[in-house]
Parts: structure tokens; sequence; C-alpha cells
């Protein structure tokens, strides 16, 4: 044990450890690169490392990207906005990010945003008109749905309140 009762870690010990952190699940280099220094490695050990990863196929920033939007497309209902947001801080390329985010036809896209934005109307039912566009509006802005449909689906629905 190091300082403080953390491990040291060989390159060979945080190279296999990387190795099942990636194969759990699809990483980004970030992800990699910040989880390496949390184990305290140097720069030229995080090099290595990673390298080896991308070699081994542990590691691949495409296959992160369509991961991660095909998951949050899917399950979470995340539109175009904050899907490239969330892949642009992860500092996956702009073209690997208009890949993945091609990779959905535009009925399935509007297929997904109609749904939502009905389950979400449903829930709003009983408030007042004006209270329910403000909140429906947010509610799809901040899932990174495009403001142009977000006022064609409002203008195209009849608000009751109470």
């Amino acid at each position: 044990m190091g300082q403080f009762g953390r491990k040291n870690y060989t390159v060979e010990d945080a190279t296999r450890r990387m190795e099942r952190y990636c194969a759990y699940q699809e990483r980004c280099h970030q992800d990699v690169v910040d989880k390496l220094r949390e184990m305290r490695m140097i720069p030229e050990a995080i090099d290595q490392i990673v390298v080896h990863l991308i070699q081994g196929n542990f590691l691949s920033e495409e296959r992160f990207a369509m991961a991660f939007t095909r998951g949050k497309f899917r399950q979470k209902s995340w539109g175009q906005n904050r899907i490239r947001r969330e892949l642009k801080m992860r500092g996956i390329s702009d073209f690997l990010i208009r890949r993945a985010l091609g990779s959905f036809s535009e009925p399935e896209y509007r297929a997904q945003f109609q749904h939502l934005a009905e389950k979400r109307l449903e829930s709003l039912q009983g408030k007042p008109p004006a209270e329910i566009q403000q909140k429906l509006y947010n509610y799809l802005y901040y899932r990174g749905w495009a403001s142009d449909w977000i006022y064609e689906f409002l203008n195209g629905k009849t608000l009751s309140g109470p």
C-alpha cells in the first residue's frame, strides 16, 4: 500500500484492470485516462496502456459513440442536441458524433419524440395551459430535442387547463 492507504499499481496491473474496465462496457478514451489518473499512473504509463487497449480492441471511440447514442436515445429518450453535447464533453470527434447520430432513421427519431412529448403532456393534465406549455417545453428542451419540433408539437396540441 502506498501513501494514505492507496494501492500502487504496476503498469501490468493497471493494464489488466483497464482491460476488465473496458470489457464490462464501452468506454471513451477520456474515461480510461481519468481512471488511470485516479490510480496515480504517470503520463507515460497512461499512454502505453491506452495504446495497448486500442490495439487489443478493448477501446474504440467509434463503438463507444454508437453504444452511448443508442443507449441514451432508447433508454433515456434523449434528443440529438443532448447526445451531441454529452459526446463532445467526452472528447468524441465531430465525425464520430455525426456518424452515431445518423444511425437512427428520421421516422424512428420522430416517433421517439412524439411518444415522449405525449407521455409528458399526459402527466401535466389539470394544470393551467401556460404552465403546461412552459413545463413541456423545458422538459423536452433539456432532453435535447430541437426547439422547432417542440413548438410544432405545442402548436399542434390544444392544451386545456382546469
